[in-house]
């Protein structure tokens, strides 16, 4: 979850937020797949379900649900954005496994040394930081546009 985006971040078109946001999590190794707000969910919704109606609350224009993610139409809308990040398991691991060498021949792999079976702990303070990087380029994108 990123807080305190402020509106008009990103572009309709080539440079849509979350896609700048998914291309970040996606050049991160491991990471086999990313959604942004409802994701996949949204696909088995009526659009009527999905909408996330404007309304004002507390004086300020926001949104009632927020299965957008907190971007609309490539756009950062004020609200929380939200997405999920997919790792693939270590494949390196202990464990014998069948493969082949570079002619063919089947052989026996088993991996050697110390490979942590879980990559989480290091994972997490990456996503954060590809997102903090993704987001300040925006910022800078938006900057420069206001000149």
């Amino acid at each position: 979850m990123i807080k305190g985006v402020p509106r008009g971040l990103g572009e309709p078109v080539f440079d849509k937020l979350h896609a700048c946001l998914g291309k970040a999590m996606l050049s991160i190794n491991a990471v086999k797949g990313f959604e942004i707000g409802s994701g996949f969910k949204a696909a088995t919704m009526r659009g009527s379900q999905h909408n996330d109606p404007f309304i004002t609350r507390d004086g300020k224009i926001t949104t009632s649900t927020n299965n957008s993610g907190g971007i609309q139409g490539g756009i950062s809308n004020g609200t929380d954005i939200i997405f999920r990040v997919a790792f693939k398991p270590v494949a390196t691991i202990l464990k014998e496994q069948d493969s082949v060498n570079a002619t063919g021949e089947a052989v026996a792999v088993k991996g050697k040394g110390r490979h942590d079976p879980c990559v989480v702990p290091r994972a997490v303070p990456i996503v954060e930081a590809m997102a903090a990087l993704t987001i300040a380029d925006h910022f800078l994108r938006n900057r420069l546009t206001q000149l």
